[in-house]
């Protein structure tokens, strides 16, 4: 499965998974209360399967219904949206040396100098 789990998902799909993690759990009634301009019962159903197809959706059966749980812990998942968002993010802890070198007093200072001349 693809690590940028953003990247693979349409709209809805997003809009579904995002439902799922706020409510932990929930049944096709219940994602489909939650979405905005919601499409048809079958038409949810039939992306839960896709996605549970995909890897990120899984599904137990409760009485007459299936119950749906995000399949990717949600730490997981916050970090490929960061990995979206900042291209440093993805490539490790390449990021920290620009982080501790802005945070130095000093350079900062020599920085905001060097900024404002080429302004």
């Amino acid at each position: 499965m693809n690590r940028d789990i953003g990247t693979q998902l349409g709209r809805r799909e997003r809009q579904i998974v995002e439902v799922l993690y706020r409510l932990g759990k929930a049944s096709v009634a219940e994602v489909l209360a939650e979405l905005p301009d919601p499409p048809s019962y079958s038409a949810v159903r039939g992306m839960l399967t896709l996605l549970e197809e995909k890897g990120h959706v899984r599904h137990k059966r409760d009485g007459m219904r299936y119950v749906y749980t995000p399949a990717i812990a949600r730490a997981k998942a916050r970090q490929s949206a960061l990995r979206q968002l900042d291209p440093h993010f993805s490539r490790g802890r390449q990021w920290l040396p620009r982080l501790r070198f802005w945070r130095c007093p000093a350079r900062n200072c020599l920085l905001r100098k060097e900024i404002n001349c080429r302004r």
